[in-house]
C-alpha cells in the first residue's frame, strides 16, 4: 500500500519550501513525514562501506559514540537502519527522529542519535545526541538530479549553562546526499564529515529500501526520542 500523501509543512520539506516540488516523488515522500502527514519513515539496508579518517581521529569520534553522535569504526556491508518518527517534543515543536544503526559485528551495534525540529526558512535545526548537546543548523538544497543535499553550518554546546559556539576548527562539516535509484527500487545515501584543516572524519554511502508506518505522536517508540530535549537553538 502506498504512503499517504506528504504534509508540505513537514520539518525538511517545510524547509525547501517551493523547492520541495524538484525532489525525487520518493524522496518527498520519505522526507514527508509529520504528525499531520500521519506516518513516518523507517528504512534498513546495508552500507557498502562505513569509514573513518586517520588514527588520531579515533579519540574525537570514540567522545561522540559516548552520546550516540557520531561512529568511530571501519568496516564493509554492514547492516543498517534509519527510524524517522515524526512527533511534538515537549517544548511544542514538530520533530523528526534520526536513529541510525548500525550493526558492526553481531550482537555489537553503533547508534548515531539525532532529532530535527523547524527552524524558518532554508534551514533545519539538528539537534545531536541522546541528550541534545550539539544544535547543528542543517542547510538542505535539491540537487538537478531530484537527489536531496543537507548540509551542515553553525553548531553550538549546550550543558546545564554552559553554552557557547562550537569552533569549526575542532569540528567537522558534514554533507548528506540522499537520491532515489528507480533501477534498482532504493533511497542511495552518502555522508561524508570533513574538518577544513585535517580533511576527512568518517562517512557512511550505501542503500535501503523504506516502509511508512501510520506511528506518530504518542505511539513514536520511547527508545528512538533524546534523554534530554534541549530549548535554546
Amino acid at each position: 500500500m502506498s504512503a499517504p500523501r506528504p504534509d508540505p509543512g513537514s520539518v525538511v520539506l517545510g524547509a525547501l519550501g517551493e523547492r520541495a516540488r524538484d525532489l525525487h516523488p520518493m524522496l518527498q515522500r520519505r522526507f514527508g513525514v509529520s504528525t499531520a502527514a500521519g506516518y513516518s519513515c523507517v528504512g534498513r539496508g546495508v552500507m557498502d562501506r562505513l569509514w573513518h579518517g586517520p588514527s588520531w581521529t579515533l579519540p574525537f569520534l570514540h567522545l561522540g559514540a559516548w552520546r550516540n553522535i557520531l561512529v568511530p569504526d571501519a568496516a564493509t556491508d554492514v547492516p543498517f537502519s534509519v527510524e524517522n518518527y515524526a512527533y511534538v517534543d515537549s517544548l511544542g515543536r514538530e520533530t523528526v527522529t534520526v536513529v541510525r544503526t548500525f550493526e558492526i559485528a553481531p550482537g555489537r551495534r553503533r547508534r548515531f542519535d539525532a532529532t530535527l525540529v523547524a527552524d524558518g526558512p532554508g534551514r533545519v535545526l539538528d539537534y545531536l545526541g541522546t541528550h541534545q548537546h550539539l544544535a547543528v543548523d542543517l542547510v538542505p538544497s535539491v540537487l538537478p538530479d531530484g537527489s536531496l543535499r543537507i548540509v551542515s553550518a553553525a553548531q553550538r554546546f549546550y550543558e546545564g549553562r554552559v553554552a557557547f559556539r562550537f569552533p569549526m576548527a575542532l569540528s567537522g562539516t558534514a554533507e548528506l546526499t540522499e537520491g532515489f535509484d528507480e533501477a534498482r527500487d532504493c533511497f542511495t545515501i552518502d555522508v561524508r564529515v570533513t574538518n577544513e584543516r585535517f580533511g576527512p572524519l568518517a562517512g557512511y554511502a550505501g542503500s535501503f529500501t523504506c516502509e511508512f508506518p501510520e506511528v506518530t505522536g504518542d505511539a513514536v517508540p520511547p527508545a528512538v526520542r533524546p534523554l534530554r530535549e534541549e530549548s535554546r537553538r
